[in-house]
């Protein structure tokens, strides 16, 4: 056995061992060792194959996708069942079609087509794989530390922390599997098993919320799955094929365009672009950890790493402007929506699909540059944004609110989690960390393609995210409501994992120009020819570098300074007699006022009421575009 199957497998035994065990401290040091054990795999796999790749094919595959197979009619069952249980029936529907589909393939068609490779490790699954494992480990310590207070916050809801743990494994290793696969039929078996994981995390607590939020997010994802059978039984029956490298490797013609459309649908659907995107949204119910690992760093990834590897079939023609029309209507649309919110979980909620939609929009584009910069965002953002969700469920920890006017005290209740948020913030929209960079790339490639429209909603949706990041961290700096605090305890187990998260946001921003050297430009050299190189100039590289400098050493420089102060602080003006408290001050008529300091987030013009609806009615409009123009033939 080598050391990628240990790497797939390993999470399997781990969630089965952390299932078993309910004494809580047992619990947390298996699932701390496991966690460990999975980085370190991730790390030892990466090193091992990543100068060179590797494609592995077994030689026992047909046991395999016999136990497949028979794990795919229980899960159908189990769905099947809870959808008429809970009366939700569509979730019965799609679970039964898609698994008698792929069923009668295998015991039909499928006799007689040899996969050469079922395996491909290169160096955009190396990306991944440490996407997954390297991130998925520092949450899951996280989550240990996290699920100590949940349930004490939370006492109306069962406590099932050995469910979720095993869940939260389970989910790793179908990760693993649709990352490595290029067999479809893998890949299609791990792609439903992040959909059934995905449900059952959302649904932990059982409130009525959880539960229609989950079948919602089943719902969805199991019609993504639909358009994956589907598209998987025409490639099968047509092209004799079930390898993906075979697929991308095929001529762009109408033929193939039909099943990559399909293929394209599953991927809007898992990254929850519009008009799917309410799933992501919903699932903002579950506990923190959940949203961080599968509803903004990994599991979302899926589907616009999907969209990476057929992006040399959307180049130049009549989908890819589809998928890239919808990816930048999805970009904006969120990005916009986003400014009405101040719950945390929802503004970092429209902000993943808003970035997921400027990668499904370089995706569609399929040019080197656009390219560069998707695989670039993808790295950024699922190290920065995973930063954003924990530091958010810690901060609701500490304060007792999620809500960002909340949080102009957490300075004092806690300087350090104050800081990785700023960070993580930072990473997300200022110059010149990683998130910039690649949109100034995208821009490039948008302006070198001719296309316009997008250049123009790149810019206002760029544009936007500054409003709702910006009153984020003025929030966050201004230190506005002074009042004690009881301090809650911030947890080992919680602060390790998020000061590793945040220093790899830095230290991204640092390297990457060797992320571009000894990644992206050997993947893509393998995609376009070896003339691929780095779309940003030395001389702009090393702006950006001094840039970054200058933002780590300049606040370091100010110590000494602020060490030998010998200023007098006085109460702060509120324009009034301040009481003496920092909370209230004497306004007019000498009358005691409450100071509040309270942004604003016109929810009259940019609220879901105002743009939800008639967004959803033009995405679904360009993808029934997509559907006439593969009707009627075109190509180009």
């Amino acid at each position: 056995m080598n050391a990628i199957s240990i790497l797939v497998l390993f999470p399997v035994l781990a969630s089965a061992a952390v299932l078993s065990v309910r004494k809580d401290a047992v619990r947390n040091i298996i699932v701390r060792i496991c966690a460990i054990v999975t980085g370190i795999l991730t790390l030892f796999v990466v090193c091992r194959y990543f100068k060179d790749g590797i494609s592995l094919s077994f030689a026992n595959k047909n046991i395999i996708d016999t136990v497949i197979a028979s794990v795919e009619v229980l899960i159908a069952a189990y769905i099947i069942f809870i959808g008429i249980k809970n009366k939700k029936y569509i979730v019965s529907v799609f679970a039964s079609v898609q698994t008698a589909l792929v069923l009668w393939f295998e015991f039909t068609h499928k006799h007689g087509i040899y996969i050469h490779s079922d395996i491909v490790f290169d160096r955009l699954s190396a990306v991944m794989v440490l996407i997954v494992g390297g991130i998925g480990s520092l949450i899951l310590i996280y989550t240990v530390g996290y699920m100590k207070w949940y349930h004490i916050h939370h006492e109306e809801y069962k406590e099932r922390k050995s469910f979720f743990f095993s869940v939260i494994f389970l989910f790793l290793f179908a990760m693993f599997g649709l990352i490595l696969s290029n067999n479809l039929i893998w890949m299609y078996f791990c792609w439903e098993l992040t959909s059934i994981c995905s449900y059952l995390l959302i649904g932990y607590t059982k409130t009525t919320q959880a539960v229609n939020n989950s079948f919602r997010a089943l719902a969805i994802n199991l019609g993504g799955g639909l358009a994956f059978a589907a598209a998987m039984v025409y490639i099968g029956t047509n092209f004799k094929t079930l390898e993906l490298s075979e697929l991308t490797a095929m001529r762009p013609e109408l033929a193939v365009l039909i099943p990559v459309f399909l293929l394209c649908i599953a991927a809007l659907t898992k990254s929850a672009q519009m008009p799917f995107s309410s799933w992501l949204l919903g699932a903002m119910v579950a506990p923190t950890p959940s949203s961080a690992l599968l509803h903004s760093a990994t599991m979302v990834k899926a589907g616009v790493y999907f969209l990476i590897r057929l992006a040399p079939l959307l180049a130049g023609t009549s989908i890819g402007k589809v998928i890239t029309l919808l990816g930048a209507v999805t970009f904006l649309i969120s990005s916009i929506i986003a400014i009405s919110k101040s719950d945390a979980k929802k503004i970092l909620a429209y902000s993943t699909i808003s970035n997921l939609g400027l990668i499904v929009t370089c995706s569609g584009i399929g040019s080197q540059e656009s390219l560069w910069a998707a695989i670039l965002l993808l790295i950024f953002h699922s190290i920065s944004k995973s930063l954003l969700f924990l530091t958010c469920g810690s901060v609701e920890h500490q304060i007792g609110s999620r809500n960002v006017e909340d949080m102009d005290i957490l300075l004092k209740v806690s300087r350090r989690l104050s800081g990785y948020m700023i960070v993580g913030i930072a990473g997300m929209f200022l110059a010149p960390f990683g998130m910039l960079i690649s949109k100034w790339v995208a821009m490039k490639a948008f302006i070198d393609s001719k296309n316009i429209l997008t250049v123009i909603i790149l810019g206002y949706g760029s544009a936007t995210t500054l409003f709702y990041w910006t009153k984020w961290m003025g929030k966050l700096v201004s230190n506005a409501n002074r009042k004690d605090h009881v301090k809650h305890t911030f947890h080992i187990d919680e602060e390790i994992p998020i000061f590793i998260h945040a220093v790899l946001v830095v230290l991204s921003c640092f390297t990457f120009p060797l992320i571009s050297r000894f990644v992206l430009v050997p993947y893509l050299s393998g995609l376009f020819g070896p003339t691929v190189s780095m779309p940003i100039g030395t001389s702009d590289v090393n702006i950006m570098l001094i840039m970054l400098s200058m933002l780590l050493i300049l606040p370091i420089s100010f110590i000494p300074i602020y060490k030998n102060d010998r200023r007098r602080i006085v109460p702060v003006y509120m324009a009034g007699e301040n009481t003496g408290d920092n909370e209230s001050f004497y306004g007019a008529l000498h009358a005691k006022r409450k100071v509040k300091l309270h942004n604003w987030y016109m929810e009259d013009f940019f609220g879901v009421k105002k743009l939800a609806f008639w967004s959803n009615v033009l995405c679904s409009v360009i993808i029934l575009a997509g559907v006439l123009v593969l009707i009627g033939g075109i190509t180009k």
